[in-house]
């Protein structure tokens, strides 16, 4: 069984993070890390925080002589960006669509700052580092997660899919994550109309879990069904408020015929469509995992919102807190994560093994008794993104 876990405030003194069920014999180093980390740093839309924070993991634990052990892994993830509490107002001024008035009122809370601190995205940078090590174990068996961005405050990409390899220069090569540079003027005009507006932007980042083996996820339970895995995965980012699987959200309007992925021998089972998004009665089909994440627009907002002053029963407007404008190129390595994260656990249900070469023996012999032709993983997906660049100094004004 994969668990995980983090810890850690936004502006505390670390994030924390704990991954158990790894098979030992996997080679891993904070430069399988530290490059997605950066991914989730850059993007346009990002405020003023990525100036601050430079992202580097620290292996604490689960690691002998470069390789993982089999025992939990422990990560931890700097905050340069830290805030004594003696320095933290109080706030009693819960802003719309936050945790704040829902965790002041669980936790009986009658200051904000510690559900801010908790429920701040700031969390998911621990996320994405606990994915890399998904990412990591995932391609030694030759099936990479990309994810990447195709809508931006309603303006709708269309990148070439037939080319794995170079979708992902593409986007690695474009500010918005995004494959599809026709459309990249248009949507930086809408981030910057945004930007003039005091506004924020969503969109949909697509996530694409290629060269799954059929046969991961169960119908037998509800809670085996590899779709729900993925749902619960996805909509526990923050600020994601929808996610579908395929084309969960197109296909409602089709007839019965025209929504299926009709069988075809070519060596093996192939299809010609995805619709089912490479899952059919909760179970992988050997077909592309895609799943299309929907981002709302961040509630914090530079013109205030209207609220009510809890220490005082008075109604008023928020305090604007730094923000950025738009995260989903930034959420769709967030995406990305999650997506990895429960494909190794699924992986490993079917498979097992306590050393890596064992859960890789089970897989090769049950690929070979499948009509399954499986994926040779492309170059350009089988390495982590390049580390980022040494730090920086600081900014001397932090908040």
């Amino acid at each position: 069984m994969l668990r995980y876990m983090t810890a850690g405030e936004s502006h505390g003194e670390e994030l924390i993070g704990i991954l158990e069920g790894i098979p030992a014999g996997l080679s891993l180093s904070p430069d399988d890390i530290d490059g997605y980390l950066w991914r989730r740093q850059g993007g346009v839309g990002r405020g003023a925080r990525m100036n601050i924070e430079r992202d580097r993991v620290r292996i604490v634990a689960g690691i002998w002589k470069g390789e993982t052990t089999g025992a939990p892994i422990g990560l931890s993830i700097g905050n340069r960006s830290r805030i004594p509490d003696d320095r933290q107002p109080p706030r009693t001024v819960p802003r719309p669509g936050h945790a704040d008035l829902t965790g002041m009122l669980k936790y009986g809370f009658d200051d904000a700052n510690p559900a801010i601190e908790r429920a701040s995205a700031r969390e998911t940078a621990m996320r994405v580092a606990l994915g890399a090590v998904a990412h990591t174990f995932l391609r030694a068996f030759d099936i990479a997660v990309v994810g990447h961005v195709v809508v931006v405050g309603g303006v709708q990409a269309s990148p070439d899919r037939s080319d794995w390899e170079k979708l992902v220069a593409e986007r690695d090569h474009s500010p918005l994550y995004c494959a599809d540079r026709s459309v990249e003027d248009e949507m930086l005009a809408k981030i910057e109309s945004a930007r003039e507006r005091q506004e924020t932007l969503g969109g949909v980042a697509e996530v694409v879990a290629l060269g799954v083996p059929p046969g991961l996820g169960s119908y037998a339970q509800w809670d085996r069904r590899l779709e729900a895995s993925l749902a619960q995965a996805i909509l526990s980012i923050q600020s994601v408020k929808a996610a579908s699987i395929g084309d969960g959200i197109e296909t409602p309007l089709d007839f019965g015929r025209d929504a299926q992925d009709e069988l075809f021998w070519q060596d093996g089972v192939t299809r010609r469509t995805n619709r089912a998004g490479g899952i059919e009665g909760g179970i992988s089909n050997g077909e592309p995992i895609v799943v299309k994440v929907f981002f709302k627009p961040i509630a914090t907002q530079r013109r205030p919102l209207r609220s009510v002053d809890l220490a005082t029963g008075e109604e008023t407007e928020c305090r604007y807190i730094r923000s950025d404008t738009l995260v989903v190129p930034a959420g769709s390595v967030v995406a990305e994560a999650m997506v990895a994260l429960t494909i190794v656990e699924a992986l490993l249900e079917k498979f097992g093994g306590d050393r890596v070469s064992d859960t890789r023996s089970a897989f090769d012999q049950y690929a070979a008794r499948i009509p399954w032709r499986g994926l040779a993983l492309p170059k350009g997906l089988r390495a982590a993104p390049a580390p980022p660049p040494e730090p920086v100094e600081a900014p001397a004004e932090e908040i």
